[in-house]
């Protein structure tokens, strides 16, 4: 056997397999052989039929066969061999009709190589690193929350600005009758609202269903209707009162604390500001980490430059998926998943460049800190490390999960080098602002 490669560009080459005769034979041989003692033909003992009547029945699929294999063997070997850094998988060259008859074979194979190119984190442009603080107005409507979770409700005669409001929506003809809790701060215009104001209980309020919320959610939730019904929905429902409160608030006093924290772990108001402004500053750090790993990765794609082996890529992906594409089909997939496949190279020179690794004890320990925390959420603050390794385990044993994490990993390895090596500036600032300035006013 022999193999040879003739690269055309920096980007794309033939690798052509000569396989001989002397290469396959010996199996051919040796599997019509056991043929042989094993087929059943009318006419014949079974062990006795003809080795020329075997040969004409299965040899040349058997050929077929064996030729495969050991051209993808040796395809494989070689691209191991020589560290080629292919794109996708080699592509056989169309050849007409092979002659099967023949005692050699030649085969040729296209191949996309990965370009070579360098990664630069320091950019002129800093990019910004979000630093989220929990602000004193932010703490301040917590508290009132937690105040009112706590709270007790004290019935009312009428309805008030603050009051909550029990009643049933109703609409015959769309077989609305929903019983739900609301505030008068959920309406979307100040007209509803005063609507309500100085109602009693048994009154009946005839609400408009378009523009009643800015949320089409709460309109969901308030009639129980799926999203597709309540999509531009404009009729006019009932709303009659069953129950008017007032919900006074808790005090901040040592049995709200112990409540929320356990004996003792606050006593102050001052304490309990503290508490909330570190647990809500721990949780915006994900949402800034990932706001920066969006912004390196959009800076990495636009700034890295490289050519790609395109019109291979986009050949190759015409028989790559489980449904085959015609030409057109297979270039609108290229330019659609181009971005992600500059950023898969990139990401993989960077892995390479800064020794980012992930071991088998790596994604262990971050399943069982995984599962310790959802065991949390249900009252077991202290599983032993008995129960945490079966967890895992079982969690491991899917490889789709393990998958899951190990890429997770590997982007928080990564988020670590762009903290470290990135032209980076850090801004803090409150969340209800960090909120607007990346997403908008929404």
């Amino acid at each position: 056997m022999n193999i040879t490669r003739e690269n055309v560009d920096a980007l794309n080459a033939v690798v052509k397999v000569d396989i001989a005769k002397e290469d396959y034979s010996d199996k051919v041989d040796k599997i019509l052989s056991d043929y042989r003692k094993t087929a059943n033909i009318p006419g014949f003992r079974k062990g006795h039929v003809p080795m020329g009547m075997v040969k004409k029945q299965y040899g040349k699929a058997v050929l077929v066969d064996e030729v495969n294999k050991l051209l993808q063997d040796a395809l494989n070997k070689y691209l191991a061999e020589e560290k080629l850094d292919v794109l996708g998988q080699p592509l056989p060259k169309a050849q007409d009709d092979i002659n099967w008859d023949a005692d050699g074979f030649s085969f040729e194979f296209e191949l996309g190589l990965a370009p070579e190119f360098e990664v630069n984190l320091k950019g002129k442009k800093a990019i910004t690193q979000y630093s989220i603080i929990a602000d004193d107005k932010m703490i301040d409507e917590q508290i009132e929350r937690i105040q009112k979770q706590y709270g007790k409700l004290v019935s009312q005669e009428v309805v008030e600005k603050d009051s909550e409001i029990t009643g049933v929506y109703a609409n015959e003809e769309k077989d609305i009758d929903n019983t739900v809790t609301l505030t008068l701060d959920k309406f979307k215009g100040k007209a509803t609202a005063k609507q309500f104001i100085g109602a009693k209980v048994g009154d009946v309020i005839t609400l408009k269903t378009k523009g009643l919320f800015d949320d089409e959610h709460d309109l969901m939730h308030a009639l129980k209707l799926g999203h597709d019904e309540v999509h531009g929905l404009d009729i006019e429902v009932n709303f009659t009162i069953s129950e008017i409160n007032e919900r006074q608030l808790a005090d901040l006093d040592q049995e709200l604390f112990d409540k929320l924290f356990g004996n003792g772990e606050v006593t102050s108001v001052t304490e309990l500001r503290a508490k909330i402004k570190e647990d809500a500053e721990k949780q915006f750090v994900q949402q800034a980490d990932q706001k920066l790993l969006n912004d390196v990765t959009e800076y990495l794609v636009e700034s890295t430059k490289f050519d790609l082996p395109a019109e291979f890529l986009t050949k190759w992906m015409q028989t790559a998926g489980e449904k085959e594409m015609d030409a057109d089909q297979a270039k609108e997939e290229y330019e659609k998943s181009e971005k992600s496949l500059r950023y898969q190279l990139i990401e993989g020179k960077l892995i390479a460049d800064n020794n980012v690794q992930v071991t088998m004890d790596d994604i262990k320990n971050h399943a069982r800190e995984m599962i310790k925390g959802q065991m949390a959420q249900f009252g077991q603050m202290n599983p032993s490390d008995k129960e945490l390794d079966d967890i895992a385990a079982r969690v491991l044993s899917n490889q789709d999960e393990a998958r899951r994490i190990s890429e997770q990993l590997i982007s928080q390895k990564l988020l670590e080098v762009y903290k470290e090596k990135a032209n980076l500036k850090v801004k803090e600032l409150s969340y209800e602002n960090f909120v607007k300035e990346v997403y908008g006013d929404k």
